[in-house]
């Protein structure tokens, strides 16, 4: 199962160049990163090449870090792409609690990553759905 990090970090600047830099020592490459405001302190969001080193990295900085499971699924980067897994998380009153995406091939294909209150269930349903699925080496390869 895939894992983002989850960073809680205080809203001033030299956050974002303190935790890139604590991974840039270690090699660990930033795959995708979102950063969300709620006043005085936020949430980094990062897709790492190896989330549990980044985790183990960030922490040893002092930083507070911590590992979430995600779903990541595969879906077509055109209009209403994304809108068959949104109908079908729907279907099944999944709540997205967060989520982001990227683009792996223009036109071709993107990458919807979420967060759920069960992961492994959801995954494991979207993939008999006919989902493509991406397991953590295929998520953390793109």
């Amino acid at each position: 199962m895939p894992h983002q990090v989850s960073v809680f970090a205080e809203n001033r600047p030299g956050k974002i160049e303190r935790i890139t830099g604590a991974l840039a020592k270690k090699g660990i490459n930033i795959r995708a990163i979102t950063i969300s405001d709620s006043g005085d302190y936020g949430i980094i969001k990062l897709l790492l090449d190896r989330p549990e080193d980044g985790v183990e990295c960030l922490k040893g900085e002092g930083i507070a870090a911590t590992l979430k499971d995600i779903v990541a699924i595969r879906v077509k980067d055109k209009p209403g792409g994304l809108f068959e897994a949104a109908a079908f998380l729907r279907n099944l009153d999944v709540n997205v609690e967060d989520a982001y995406g990227f683009m792996v091939k223009s036109h071709e294909d993107a990458v919807f990553v979420f967060q759920v209150e069960n992961a492994k269930a959801t995954e494991k349903l979207m993939s008999e759905s006919g989902f493509t699925v991406l397991t953590d080496k295929e998520l953390y390869l793109l």
